[in-house]
């Protein structure tokens, strides 16, 4: 049997996305500037959303769904009392509620109620698809449809600082848990609303983003030193 050989540009590159632009956006820009034929992503991050991006290249794109797969960890911050139609910061304002006095202590003991299995509706204001079109679609022209839950799991979710209204956080979740998803309902839970106000995503496996490169100095490089900073496919493989 013919062993594989593998081009320095079959592997997945750590991109630290910048907020204001879709993941979609990151790979269309990489493929254009290098010329790759074959780029796709490992997990959607939302537009204001910053941090881990793992980009496949060439033979690496065979390896996107297992990644897809693996945990997330993410960091944040949720403003409490108002709540958005879409949960988080980009959405309308649909509720607006005085915020009861409330300590970091008081926030991870709330928390708590969403460690564990969860079985969780996706947004309206998401791109999970039902028969071929994403939900957003639907939402943006005023149609409402039933979503069926799905199972997730939350790791870890606790708090590190409060001033109000805002609190910031670090969750540990599997893949599909929508963290504006876990802002909203804790929201609820107080009685003010919440809605999700910044989104970092830190870990996927056992990448990191303390590995990866902002998105403009990747673009910024030669194709010889963008070599050097592709993950081999063997290696991504493995999750480093």
């Amino acid at each position: 049997m013919a062993l594989i050989e593998f081009s320095p540009l079959d592997g997945g590159l750590l991109v630290d996305k910048p907020a204001g632009c879709t993941s979609h956006d990151v790979v269309d820009r990489i493929r254009r500037k290098f010329g790759i034929k074959k780029v796709g992503h490992c997990g959607t991050l939302d537009p204001n959303a910053t941090g881990l991006l793992i980009i496949v290249l060439g033979r690496g794109t065979k390896l996107s769904e297992k990644l897809m797969g693996a945990d997330k960890v993410y960091e944040g911050d949720i403003k409490f009392g108002e709540a958005t139609d879409s949960y988080d910061c980009d959405g309308a304002i649909t509720a607006t509620l005085p915020v009861p006095p409330l300590t970091v202590e008081q926030l991870n003991e709330s928390a708590t109620a969403f460690i564990g299995d969860l079985q969780q509706v996706p947004p309206m204001v998401s791109a999970k698809k039902l028969a071929g079109v994403p939900l957003y679609k639907l939402a943006r022209k005023g149609v409402e449809v039933v979503r069926e839950p799905r199972l997730v799991h939350v790791y870890n979710f606790r708090f590190t600082t409060y001033t109000e209204p805002v609190g910031t956080f670090r969750l540990a979740c599997t893949k599909g848990t929508y963290v504006r998803s876990v802002a909203h309902e804790l929201g609820q839970k107080l009685g003010c609303g919440a809605h999700l106000l910044t989104l970092r995503r830190t870990d996927i496996g056992k990448f990191t983003v303390a590995a990866a490169a902002p998105l403009d100095q990747i673009l910024a490089l030669p194709v010889s030193e963008l070599e050097k900073r592709v993950i081999p496919f063997l290696k991504l493989a493995t999750g480093g």
